[in-house]
């Protein structure tokens, strides 16, 4: 839901950093590389800026190539550090349970970078988060993808549920295949300690269930909806290279969560009138309406289908302040109702 353009793919610097602490572990000396990925230290020393994914891309082959670790993203998950999901990571620490962390992730996860997609997947026992690589080179596809599901299960035990040492996950499966080393999978069984299946599917972490409504113990309302705040600036920055539709798109889908956005307050937060930006729209081919109406029916496909939100809930996160609006709305775009519609996806 928030693939970006090629061109537009940004990956955030303590991103960067995670990599280079596990490339520093293995004796390796990267500096040459980065000058080859066109990586300057000056943008390391601040941790809010971004750099190309393209350019992480190129890096990381440097060093999977170069640092003589067959499992070189799978180790890379204990570098982690509190700030290795950026400010994200700072509201996951602050939300109230971990179905609150995972609810944020699809909004807030373009803070930390564009390598790839998350969705999750509510049951009843059994709940998972599955993430999509966005990256074409094998290899790297291979090691990002381990550092993402190894490093978020690490960066979970450590951070958020400390104290639940029973609250491993059920089970990890990657799309990749097995290590040639068969000894090796005495590295995934460390870092998981569950059974871990290649070849699959899709990438992803299943955890039961009970464990999404387990308290955080340092959650802070009142901080969270500062770092909301800020987190929604970072992301308003990063934009900076997108038409403006994207940018629009991107600013109304953090404002649904609170109300309904007019037109002019979207205008306002890009510093011009509604008029100018209606006319910019039409120049490229949509409108604000438009747009409005293109987000809504996006988020709630990945409502219905990747979540168990009842339909009231839905209804209120898309700005209705009626749910038979919301339905109406719905059946009126998909020709069948919306719980029909979560039915026919329903595995």
């Amino acid at each position: 839901m928030n693939e970006q353009p090629p061109e537009h793919r940004l990956a955030s610097v303590p991103a960067v950093k995670q990599y280079l602490r596990a490339a520093e572990a293995c004796g390796l000396n990267y500096q040459a590389y980065l000058e080859q990925a066109n990586i300057s230290q000056e943008v390391l020393n601040n941790n809010n800026q971004w750099i190309p994914a393209e350019a992480l891309e190129q890096l990381l082959a440097l060093l999977i190539a170069n640092c003589d670790d067959p499992c070189f993203g799978l180790h890379t998950s204990q570098h982690i550090t509190f700030d290795t999901y950026s400010v994200l990571g700072y509201i996951n620490m602050n939300c109230a349970t971990l179905r609150e962390v995972w609810q944020q992730i699809p909004t807030y996860e373009k803070i930390v970078g564009d390598m790839g997609v998350t969705t999750i997947v509510y049951g009843e026992t059994e709940s998972c988060l599955r993430w999509h690589c966005n990256y074409t080179d094998p290899e790297v596809r291979r090691h990002v993808t381990e550092n993402v599901i190894a490093t978020w299960y690490c960066y979970a035990r450590q951070h958020l549920l400390p104290n639940h040492p029973d609250g491993g996950p059920l089970k990890v499966s990657f799309t990749h295949s097995a290590p040639a080393d068969p000894q090796l999978l005495e590295d995934y069984e460390k870092i998981f300690s569950c059974e871990v299946l290649f070849d699959q599917t899709y990438n992803c972490i299943w955890i039961d269930s009970n464990l999404l409504d387990l308290p955080i113990e340092q959650a802070n309302p009142e901080l969270l909806n500062s770092l909301l705040d800020h987190a929604s600036k970072l992301l308003h920055e990063r934009d900076k290279n997108c038409s403006l539709a994207e940018k629009v798109k991107n600013l109304l889908r953090l404002m649904l969560s609170n109300e309904l956005p007019r037109r002019e307050a979207v205008a306002e937060q890009l510093h011009m009138n509604s008029r100018t930006l209606q006319r910019k729209l039409v120049e490229e081919g949509t409108s604000y309406q438009n747009l409005l109406n293109e987000l809504r029916i996006e988020l709630a496909c990945h409502y219905l289908v990747k979540t168990d939100f009842t339909l009231e809930a839905i209804a209120e996160k898309l700005g209705f302040t009626e749910t038979r609006s919301f339905y109406r709305y719905f059946k009126n775009w998909a020709g069948i109702t919306a719980g029909e519609y979560r039915k026919s996806h329903q595995s």
